[in-house]
């Protein structure tokens, strides 16, 4: 896969907005939804419930890029209204049934990832890379948009892409999340990232005006044409 991939922040599109923005996430052939959801013990916030993602449901055809920054994932996957084709990200550090999460997800038909905090080595892949078709490497420390990327994690994803490419998992995607501005896209693609979670950094404003020209730019960054 050469070109990279947007998925959009959705906690972070204001919801008398919503249906301008997800209208010209459609024009603009965004490729997936991220919905965050956290559970205020996992993380210190509360985002993205069940019923919010029925209803999101009903007004769009996009597919969704679930993460979910809970306690216990094995215990509430369920309560959502995951799909076939749609990508669910579980963490490693939520769970001590990591295998069985993600397992689950391929059993409905969706496309696990392994997520992995910041503090996270690298190592901890090797255990689950035979249930997965992505990881997600965590920028930012998970709950709150905004932060600064931590620094070491562009080269915590360049070493990830090594390992893996180097041990015949060519197909296993790196999918970031958290200050993915414009530079930090095109450091993380030139790092082997291929899916990139894009909020208040790049392409969600106050303002829905000129959203297909920050998406535009943000496609610069993360095509290798750009």
């Amino acid at each position: 896969m050469d070109n990279g991939m947007i998925s959009v922040s959705m906690m972070c599109v204001h919801l008398g907005q919503i249906k301008e923005y997800l209208d010209a996430f459609k024009c603009n052939n965004i490729e997936y939804l991220h919905i965050d959801v956290m559970d205020g013990s996992f993380v210190p916030n509360f985002t993205l419930y069940p019923d919010y993602v029925k209803q999101l449901r009903d007004l769009t055809d996009i597919p969704f890029d679930f993460h979910f920054m809970i306690e216990k994932p094995e215990e509430r996957l369920q309560w959502f209204d995951i799909r076939e084709g749609d990508y669910a990200a579980v963490h490693y550090e939520s769970t001590k049934h990591i295998a069985k999460c993600l397992q689950y997800l391929r059993s409905i038909g969706a496309k696990p990832i392994l997520a992995i905090n910041p503090g996270t080595p690298i190592c901890v892949v090797e255990e689950a890379v035979d249930f997965i078709d992505g990881v997600l490497v965590m920028t930012v420390n998970p709950g709150f948009a905004g932060q600064k990327l931590v620094p070491n994690t562009v080269d915590k994803a360049r070493r990830l892409r090594k390992w893996l490419d180097e041990n015949g998992h060519e197909d296993i995607i790196i999918e970031t999340d958290g200050n993915m501005s414009n530079e930090n896209c095109r450091k993380l693609y030139e790092a082997g990232a291929r899916m990139f979670v894009a909020g208040t950094s790049s392409l969600v404003k106050p303002q829905v005006e000129g959203i297909d020209e920050r998406i535009a730019e943000n496609r610069k960054n993360i095509c290798p044409l750009g």
